[in-house]
């Protein structure tokens, strides 16, 4: 098992696609320490996930060549920039310029991440002129998720959900859409029990706090916006939360963000929303009206579609662009889902886990929710008591995916 990184380490250096670096923040996660989460990401899952890619479609000769050559060069060589001919080459030169010929276990975690993604859509020619254009190489395994038992259930909680009284209803609804369907390798499904459960622990519970932020002011409803993290169970959960939100008079229009092509697995993209609403649509009794009423409320705009180009970025949240940065200044609230929106909220360090949320995503252009199971190193705003009790007993505990938090800023 590989264990988690400990905030015990020298200061990284800032790069493109970082915030400046002050003397007594944590260092930037990197995955050069044997051991590490991050390093066991950068050696293992990548290389798994290529195999998993190549027995997902078959691809032809020249995918099959450039998915060799990537694999060839995360197993010990340097980073290459993406060909010239690419359409986003110019961005992705500015942003990994400091990294480019580097070992991919030396450049910060989340820029690794981010380009290695950028780099296998690259290689089965997702953004080509051929016929491969477009073609989600995460689509089995996404349309697998929306096809088990686990999702199943899900509608059927969904719909004996329905009889709850609205308050109670909505904090069920948050707990239900934070556990992620884990479809990357090296992670398996974690769902819901009963209706409402999640089987994480959650170690930071600010549900009341959410709600009171969700609540209208005396102007009245105005515009939450939906970061999306992944596919499947966890955004059919999401869109479920969306339905109360518009139904219940909290938010006068959702705007669902999503990413504006396939990254990290099971990212949601456009499509994955339209199957999640349909899934929903065929469910039981209640559930279906879920489905039937976002249809109709994204043919009518109450819930608008977006899928900015910043989201497939390396970047943190503090370094949006103007455009995007406006747009969310004029929401209530955001609601941000999962574990990587988090680690681009407050930074991708290795903060002590009592180090303060709040301050971390004052930067946030509107009040947040952060909902998001604990996958990685980066976890912030733990009680100290929390901290000690789970570093006593939990080797992995930062990464387990066995806990959860529900953290607010603003407001």
């Amino acid at each position: 098992m590989n264990a988690a990184l400990t905030p015990d380490g020298g200061h990284g250096t800032s790069g493109v696609g970082e915030r400046p670096v002050a003397d007594d923040e944590a260092p930037v996660i990197r995955g050069n320490i044997p051991g590490s989460f991050p390093r066991s990401v950068l050696e293992e899952r990548h290389p798994a996930l290529i195999d998993r890619v190549r027995r997902s479609f078959p691809y032809g000769a020249e995918q099959q060549r450039a998915l060799d050559a990537l694999l060839n060069e995360i197993d010990g060589g340097d980073i290459t920039p993406l060909p010239e001919e690419a359409h986003d080459h110019g961005r992705w030169a500015e942003w990994g310029y400091p990294h480019h010929g580097r070992r991919w276990l030396d450049v910060p975690f989340l820029w690794a991440e981010s380009f290695f993604h950028r780099r296998l859509l690259e290689a089965v020619s997702y953004f080509g002129p051929g016929p491969w254009r477009g073609l989600d190489p995460f689509a089995p395994v996404k349309h697998a998720e929306l096809r088990s038992e686990g999702v199943d259930l899900l509608l059927v909680a969904l719909h004996d959900l329905g009889a709850l009284p609205a308050e109670e209803r909505l904090r069920a609804l948050l707990l239900t859409s934070l556990p992620g369907n884990r479809a990357d390798p090296g992670f398996e499904t974690v769902s819901g029990g009963g209706p409402g459960e999640c089987r994480a622990t959650l170690v930071v519970d600010e549900v009341t706090a959410a709600r009171d932020l969700l609540e209208p002011g005396p102007e009245g409803p105005g515009t939450v916006s939906v970061i999306a993290g992944h596919s499947g169970r966890e955004l059919i959960a999401d869109l479920a939360v969306i339905d109360h939100l518009l139904v219940h008079g909290l938010a006068d229009r959702v705007v669902l963000h999503v990413k504006p092509a396939p990254h990290h697995v099971s990212d949601a993209v456009l499509a994955d929303v339209m199957h999640g609403v349909r899934r929903l649509s065929f469910g039981p009794g209640r559930t279906a009206g879920i489905g039937e009423r976002l249809w109709e409320a994204i043919g009518t705009d109450r819930l608008r579609l977006s899928a900015h180009p910043f989201f497939c970025a390396p970047l943190t949240f503090a370094e949006m662009p103007t455009d995007l940065r406006n747009e969310l200044a004029g929401c209530t609230v955001s609601l941000l889902k999962g574990d990587l929106n988090y680690r681009r909220l407050v930074g991708d360090r290795l903060w002590p886990a009592t180090t303060p949320f709040a301050p971390l995503a004052a930067h946030f252009p509107s009040p947040v929710v952060a909902l998001r199971l604990l996958g990685s190193d980066v976890v912030t705003g733990l009680p100290a008591g929390t901290v000690n009790r789970l570093t006593a007993t939990e080797d992995d505990w930062r990464i387990s995916g066995a806990h959860a938090v529900v953290q607010t800023a603003g407001g």
